[in-house]
């Protein structure tokens, strides 16, 4: 394995620069995953990064599997939902249900009478540090 040297990380043009020693405080503070997905009908991710696999687990309940393991279950999930449009006046919310190092899940339901139900949205964006 080889070790690279470097007190100043530049982009191509070198118009901005990182200074290397700042790279490991951009790293600890970045999204690990995060995720779009499309929550009615058949279910699937519109978009994602570090999300090997979506499982739908009932009305209202996602799984996401990471591609790279998180260090521990203690990572920081944020998760949001939204309903169509026609449908606006319910209040939603989306909570975290299960953390693990390798997934997350979540269940979506209606804040007004706490019933499970698929979203046109769900967003869910992980924060921690990787394995």
């Amino acid at each position: 394995m080889s070790t690279v040297f470097v007190d100043t990380i530049k982009n191509q043009t070198g118009t901005t620069s990182l200074a290397a020693n700042k790279l490991p405080d951009m790293l600890s503070g970045s999204s690990k995953c995060w995720s779009n997905i499309d929550g009615t009908g058949t279910v699937n991710l519109r978009d994602s990064f570090n999300v090997s696999t979506l499982t739908d687990s009932g009305t209202g309940h996602y799984t996401l599997s990471f591609s790279s393991s998180m260090s521990s279950s203690n990572y920081s999930p944020v998760v949001s939902g939204n309903i169509a449009i026609g449908n606006s006046g319910r209040d939603v919310s989306c909570p975290a249900t299960t953390n693990s190092s390798s997934q997350v899940g979540m269940k979506c339901f209606r804040s007004d009478n706490l019933t499970a139900e698929d979203f046109d949205f769900v967003m869910a964006q992980i924060d921690g540090n990787l394995a």
